[in-house]
């Protein structure tokens, strides 16, 4: 018998590049996308009465959890009040929770905010530390009864936004968080910008990488590309990545680089030779720094005798 699935979801809520998607061609404005998000949804819970979901936002700066919710006591007593007979309560609850905290965050954004870039860092850490409890439930009351399954997790992202170089390193530990809790990460990209780690974060967890070139049939990506789990994808012809762009960012510059300088004892990484290491305070020797920095000028090579 198969376990139950659970699905994560992250949002990136950026205003500005939701603003240009609204106004492109074909055009695809923020609510929009959210209703077929809770479509995809709706289909995930219905393929089994176990299955769950989470969401979690990426807004300028700081993430937030978006379902389910915090307190569920007076928010379920007034979806329960206001329930559709017409309607599965638990689409319902899905329906009305969500678009009812992405209209809150959204609203209370400050002007000075929108430019930060998205806090995918954050939103990745909670999506990743639910899953976690998932995986590893409180022991049930009665001694005799046996724990709960722990379900399928894995997480799908939707990106609207560039990567942001200076979150390279915790963004890294996420992904090999993610590998050790093998949560296969899957990302949609929904606009033309350049996102270097997704696609690193997608290839080493498993997951799938698509990047909608149709926006207008959006739902039709997530039903085919996304709905399904990994062991089920075995045998569908699901697109994969031709190839994956493996740089790294510098952390001298939190700048991306195609040829970098490592340090050999914590492997960090530099755009130009270095007199000392600022992560571990290694110091390397003068003749390295001579021998390397005249090479490097040339575009080999690597400090202390690693290359990037």
């Amino acid at each position: 018998m198969s376990l139950p699935a659970h699905i994560s979801l992250i949002l990136d809520l950026t205003p500005v590049p939701w603003a240009a998607l609204s106004r492109a061609s074909p055009p695809l404005a923020l609510r929009s996308f959210l209703a077929q998000a809770l479509v995809f949804l709706h289909a995930h819970l219905a393929l089994r009465n176990e299955n769950s979901v989470s969401v979690f936002g990426a807004l300028p700066g700081r993430s937030v959890g978006l379902y389910p919710p915090v307190s569920r006591g007076s928010r379920d007593r007034g979806a329960e009040e206001g329930a559709d007979e017409n309607t599965f309560h638990v689409f319902q609850q899905v329906d009305e929770g969500l678009m009812r905290r992405v209209e809150e965050e959204v609203a209370g954004l400050e002007e000075v905010e929108e430019d930060a870039p998205p806090a995918l860092v954050g939103a990745l850490t909670k999506s990743l530390c639910y899953i976690n409890r998932l995986a590893n439930p409180p022991p049930p009351l009665n001694p005799t009864d046996a724990p709960p399954p722990a379900p399928h997790a894995r997480i799908v992202l939707f990106s609207v936004s560039p990567d942001a170089s200076v979150a390279y390193i915790p963004f890294m530990n996420c992904i090999f968080s993610a590998q050790k809790l093998k949560v296969p990460i899957d990302v949609c990209k929904i606009d033309d910008s350049e996102v270097i780690f997704l696609h690193q974060a997608s290839d080493l967890t498993g997951g799938a990488f698509v990047h909608v070139d149709q926006r207008e049939a959006l739902l039709q990506y997530l039903s085919m590309c996304f709905l399904s789990e990994t062991e089920t994808r075995k045998t569908l012809a699901v697109p994969t990545q031709d190839k994956v762009d493996f740089r790294a960012a510098c952390f001298c510059h939190k700048e991306i680089v195609d040829i970098g300088y490592v340090c050999s004892v914590c492997l960090s990484i530099f755009c130009k030779p270095v007199a000392q290491c600022s992560t571990c305070h290694t110091n390397f020797s003068p003749d390295t720094l001579v021998r390397f920095g005249g090479v490097g000028m040339n575009g080999h090579g690597a400090s202390n005798g690693t290359t990037a």
